[in-house]
């Protein structure tokens, strides 16, 4: 119990990314907040539009004048899914954050699971999906894909590509990430798990997708990964380059070109 005090204390910050996803934001926010507000009076719950087409923006400002823990940052242009997470890890002010997307295919409230699986022993709580509820086709190149990733890469954990993760802010005091495109959970488990960060691990419920599409499924976007992932490889696994740079921390988010933070 003095564990769960301790962490109520820390705070918590939870932000998306979301990019066309105005028919599940608002729904995914007003879970996050009554979830957040059970584990500890200090959160604040952080949507980044990275740059929507669609009615995202409007729906997004509404949410920030009806709830006043909920925070904005808008980028003036799409930056891939990399840099909204980038803006989302910059923009946490609190001692614990959680991430997940926006689409609506996992449920803010299970974040009590990990949550409570964290402890002074875990750094990172990490999710894996029980069941992935997508097309064959695309569970088949997500299985693929993390059986790859994890042989190439010495990854250590059940599901690379889980967006669904609650971590120490303290970590991004050693670890800085670079990448604007999807392979930046690669990049981010694996600088972690050099690191020496102890990653812990939850089963987490994964849904349909209801509404759009995924923006990462077609073989345009499929060659553009693989090139990612081989320089990736090489900067990280051949060249060890994020083990003899210099620790640097992250810029902070208001140095960022095109962000406008609106709460």
């Amino acid at each position: 119990m003095a564990n769960l005090h301790e962490r109520a204390a820390a705070g918590l910050s939870v932000f998306f990314p979301a990019y066309n996803d105005s028919a599940t934001i608002a729904s995914l926010v007003i879970t996050a907040v009554r979830t957040a507000q059970r584990l500890t009076a200090d959160y604040e719950v952080i949507v980044v539009n990275d740059g929507s087409a669609d009615g995202t923006a409007e729906i997004l400002d509404e949410l920030a004048r009806l709830y006043p823990q909920v925070r904005i940052v808008h980028h003036e242009g799409n930056r891939g899914y990399g840099g909204a997470l980038r803006t989302g890890f910059e923009t946490a002010s609190r001692e614990l954050v959680f991430y997940t997307d926006g689409d609506a295919q996992y449920d803010p409230a299970e974040m009590e699971a990990l949550w409570r699986r964290l402890d002074d022993r875990v750094d990172m709580v990490n999710g894996y999906k029980i069941s992935r509820s997508d097309p064959l086709h695309r569970i088949i190149i997500g299985r693929v894909y993390h059986h790859a990733v994890s042989m190439l890469f010495g990854l250590r954990v059940r599901d690379v590509d889980c967006d669904f993760r609650l971590m120490r802010r303290a970590i991004f005091q050693r670890v800085r990430l670079e990448k604007n495109s999807g392979v930046i959970c690669l990049e981010m488990m694996k600088k972690i798990q050099d690191a020496g960060f102890h990653i812990a691990e939850v089963p987490v419920h994964h849904y349909h997708r209801a509404h759009g599409k995924s923006q990462f499924f077609n073989f345009r976007r499929l060659y553009r990964t693989a090139i990612d992932v081989m320089k990736l490889w090489m900067a990280l696994v051949v060249r060890r380059e994020h083990e003899r740079s210099e620790v640097a921390g992250l810029p902070a988010a208001s140095a960022a070109p095109g962000t406008k933070d609106r709460s």
